[in-house]
């Protein structure tokens, strides 16, 4: 069975209350109270669940180091972090590791369905998958883009999968090629809002756009300083 949401939490009244009420607003949800339950478990199952929430502190393992376990497993799986620290370090860690969201402890149980929703709603309406062919794409310079299936096409052959952040960001940028997207406006559109580590975040997923695309002969990111970026196609 794939889960709406896959908890990873060993403090047991917090993991209790997150579980139960998450089940009470609809959502299907699997509960582990240490790493390697949840790592055995995840890999023996080629789980493909819609968002994983990893606490940061676990007694087995860091959960950094979980999720980049996971990651390994299944390049596509959204996550965020659960921590009882705030330091721009940890949260850093977390963003270039490609979590979706990340939230401090104590908070509002209100505060976290919201976003799961949010996260949920965006990853299930970027992943529908129909039966569709490779014809089904559309062309970014040398490079072919199927939207539906977070698939890029290199001109050297490589079919590379992108997460549904990667995606969103590609979208935004895609949607306006030669032309200035304003970062604050992705930050807003994606995001909710324009905060440093957010910001942070953005940076990371452009890097990783970046470094797919030096592949490419046509088409590359470049920053407008204090602005945003341009994708640009030759």
């Amino acid at each position: 069975m794939l889960y709406d949401i896959v908890i990873i939490e060993d403090e047991i009244d917090l993991g209790n209350v997150i579980s139960e009420y998450l089940k009470l607003r609809g959502f299907s949800v699997l509960w582990f109270k240490t790493a390697t339950e949840a790592l055995d478990y995840y890999g023996a199952n080629q789980l493909d669940n819609k968002l994983v929430i990893v606490d940061v502190q676990l007694p087995d393992m860091n959960g950094f180091d979980l999720a980049t376990e996971m990651v390994k497993i299944n390049p596509n799986q959204p996550f965020f972090f659960l921590t009882a620290h705030n330091e721009k370090q940890d949260r850093l860690r977390g963003l270039k590791l490609g979590a979706i969201d990340y939230i401090s402890k104590p908070f509002e149980i209100e505060e976290l369905v919201l976003r799961i929703g949010n996260i949920i709603n965006k990853f299930s309406s970027n992943t529908k998958v129909a039966s569709l062919s490779k014809a089904d794409y559309f062309t970014i310079g040398d490079i072919r883009y199927q939207k539906d299936q977070l698939l890029v096409f290199m001109p050297d052959g490589r079919e590379v999968s992108l997460t549904v952040r990667e995606s969103e960001v590609l979208d935004r940028l895609a949607g306006n090629i030669n032309q200035v997207v304003k970062k604050k406006d992705i930050l807003l559109a994606l995001w909710g809002n324009d905060d440093y580590f957010n910001g942070k975040s953005l940076e990371v997923f452009i890097s990783r756009l970046r470094r797919l695309f030096k592949a490419s002969e046509q088409v590359s990111i470049e920053n407008v300083y204090g602005l945003g970026y341009i994708l640009k196609v030759k």
